[in-house]
């Protein structure tokens, strides 16, 4: 039967209500970035999901501006004749004479543009120049001094006081864009920026502290089931599972139904996204799994796109030889049938001795012969073009790594985006999301981190870093991370060495997980999919604006920051039920298949506890506490008085000064009973 979302909270509780009582009938926003309509990276998916909770607030007042680029418009812009005599004045202006515009009003709106990143923050630098009336807001998604520093072998996080700025963005040629981040970040009324981490990078870089933190968030409808998002996971791990038989055909002597899928994806920085630390984790995981004779198997994806000219012939192959054996399969059963079906007719019962004849024997003969194969399945699905330089196949040469059949751990290179129309691994990424077991993003330069969120609103736990801005959000929000399938991977205070025995421990935990441990994980971690909606998270950029207007023009509005007390907030405790731990998480009857649905309502476990998901779920919903967003500007009339009241300021608002260190999960929540 589908399931609406019981298990997740459709509110916060204790969450006031925000009308929409500012008047903003005369303010206009336009937003300024190169994704707009243009897909680089993660910008694009911050403006695509946060478009419609921004147009709801503002309506026809809202306007994105980014790139014309013939691709963007054919696919992702309806044309339209402009909604307004004002703004078709102004675009016939911009025909006529150029890009010189907003001055077609008859009445001149309070006008709020916000540019993200140095590429937009020209356009920014240019309206404080030239003294125009406009509330600037500038917001860094990552520094791009600090992506350059992460890139090469320095200490960055512990060294951020001691880099000589000018000298390190030289010596990289990149001073002239370094100086218009600067020049940007310094001239906008308010200076945001996604993640506290980011934050005190952008106070030693950018040398400004940021006025407000403005975390990431996703349309968290566009990824919840409405049914059971268990079955979608089911689902989707089926058609995993057909590309892995067709991939290691000829060496398929591990059970698929004890086969964990780990992931990891985004761009093809080895370092920075920590391909590096995955890599060598996976290497311990696989010698732990060995020598304790572990009967699970770990195939392990890396989708990062890199630069190949064609599909390896041994991987295209070897799906061609899953389809070979499944169209002989499907003639002998239809055979078998249809002689089942005669003899049924006459009242006999068939003689299995006549069902199959030589002919049909000799096919399957044949089909089996040809899974014979003499190498190991291929590591890399495509042909690379640097092969013998590329860093994630160099590191897989030096550990070992080569999917033979003592492997607990086999690795696959998919270097390309994925896409539901590929003849090697026909899903799109949702889809390959969902049926994965455990993302894993042990990133070392992580601003905000998209694909550990996307994730979460999907129900798959995810690793992340204390060095990633979606790590720091969910250890400031969790009292206990992992207990919702959220790894917290130490790499600001620990050495490389050490991190990657953390993260090996994760893994090797993780994989002595149980079937119904792994459900029960699932569903606590799709519940924290409300944390990372833009219903929520889009008050901090409405904040960031009324700070803004506050500032460009005092006289018609007004702001109060508020500094937020440590307890303030939501946090999500400690589950008040049976943790997903091997001992406290066991099958009803010793014979229950891996292949048999676990139940919702689960059983007593050895110590009399009960497991009741809608109750767990019930509980925390009492737990969560109320949250205290930012105050909002208030709007003073031509009359005077206020029309607008104001709301506290929330702890992601203020910034943490360089020298302390982020706060302990232990310290953010107590555990409840």
């Amino acid at each position: 039967m589908p399931l609406n979302r019981t298990l997740s909270m459709s509110s916060l509780p204790g969450l006031e209500d925000w009308e929409d009582e500012f008047d903003l009938e005369n303010t206009v926003l336009f937003e300024v970035a190169w994704e707009v309509a243009n897909k680089v990276g993660g910008i694009y998916t911050v403006l695509q999901t946060k478009a419609k909770v921004t147009g709801d607030e503002w309506g026809d007042n809202y306007y994105l501006v980014g790139p014309y680029t013939e691709q963007g418009v054919r696919t992702q812009v309806e044309l339209l004749e402009p909604p307004t005599p004002a703004l078709k004045r102004t675009l016939d202006s911009m025909n006529s004479k150029g890009c010189k515009f907003l001055a077609q009003s008859e009445e001149k709106p309070y006008v709020v543009a916000h540019f993200h990143e140095w590429l937009a923050g020209i356009g920014l630098c240019l309206c404080r120049a030239r003294r125009l009336p406009v509330a600037t807001i500038f917001t860094t998604h990552a520094t791009l001094l600090g992506r350059y520093l992460c890139a090469g072998a320095v200490d960055f996080y512990n060294n951020l006081e001691n880099f000589n700025v000018d000298k390190e963005a030289g010596e990289r040629q990149i001073y002239h864009r370094y100086c218009m981040e600067r020049a940007a970040a310094h001239c906008a009324h308010v200076f945001t920026t996604v993640s506290q981490i980011t934050a005190i990078e952008a106070q030693h870089l950018l040398k400004r502290k940021p006025d407000i933190v403005t975390p990431n968030g996703l349309n968290v409808k566009k990824f919840s089931a409405m049914h059971e998002f268990q079955n979608l996971h089911a689902q989707s791990k089926a058609r995993i599972q057909e590309f892995v038989r067709g991939h290691f055909y000829g060496h398929l002597d591990f059970n698929l139904d004890k086969t964990l899928y780990f992931f990891i994806a985004g761009r093809y920085e080895f370092s920075n996204k920590g391909a590096d630390v995955f890599l060598e984790a996976l290497a311990r995981l696989n010698y732990l799994l060995r020598v304790n004779g572990s009967e699970q198997t770990v195939v392990a994806f890396f989708i990062m796109p890199a630069r190949t000219n064609n599909f390896n012939v041994e991987t295209l192959k070897g799906q061609a030889v899953r389809k070979q054996l499944w169209d002989t399969a499907n003639t002998v059963k239809e055979k078998f049938g249809r002689k089942l079906y005669e003899s049924l007719l006459v009242g006999s019962l068939p003689d299995m001795n006549k069902m199959l004849d030589k002919e049909d024997f000799t096919m399957m003969k044949r089909a089996i012969f040809a899974t014979q194969r003499q190498s190991f399945p291929p590591v890399c699905t495509h042909n690379m073009l640097d092969d013998s330089s590329d860093p994630i196949l160099t590191t897989i040469r030096r550990i070992g790594l080569f999917n033979s059949s003592a492997d607990r751990v086999k690795v696959i290179f998919h270097p390309e985006f994925l896409s539901s129309t590929s003849p090697l691994l026909p899903v799109d990424y949702e889809e390959f999301v969902r049926g994965c077991h455990l993302g894993v993003f042990p990133s070392y330069y992580e601003p905000w981190g998209y694909t550990p969120a996307e994730c979460t609103v999907m129900g798959i736990p995810s690793v992340s870093t204390n060095l990633s801005g979606f790590g720091c959000f969910m250890e400031e929000h969790i009292a206990d991370p992992s207990a919702y399938g959220i790894y917290i991977l130490d790499r600001r205070f620990r050495g490389l060495d050490d991190s990657c025995s953390q993260l090996t421990s994760f893994l090797y935990s993780f994989c002595q997980q149980s079937r119904r441990q792994r459900i029960i994980q699932r569903n606590r971690t799709e519940r924290l999919s409300d944390l990372l909606d833009w219903k929520y998270l889009g008050r901090y950029y409405m904040s960031a604006r009324h700070m803004a207007l506050a500032k460009a023009f005092p006289e018609q509005f007004t702001y109060e920051p508020h500094e937020a007390e440590a307890t303030q907030g939501y946090r999500y405790p400690r589950p008040a039920s049976v943790p997903p731990s091997p001992s406290l998480s066991r099958h009803s009857s010793p014979h229950q298949s891996e292949d048999e649905e676990e139940p919702r309502d689960g059983p007593p476990d050895e110590d009399g506890e009960r497991y009741d998901e809608d109750e767990e779920a019930a509980k925390d919903r009492r737990n969560i506490r109320a949250p205290e967003w930012p105050r909002r500007a208030s709007y003073t009339s031509s009359t005077g008085g206020s029309k607008r009241g104001s709301v506290d300021t929330a702890p992601s608002s203020s910034v943490s000064t360089p020298s302390e260190p982020l706060s302990p999960a232990s310290s953010l929540g107590e555990e409840r009973n």
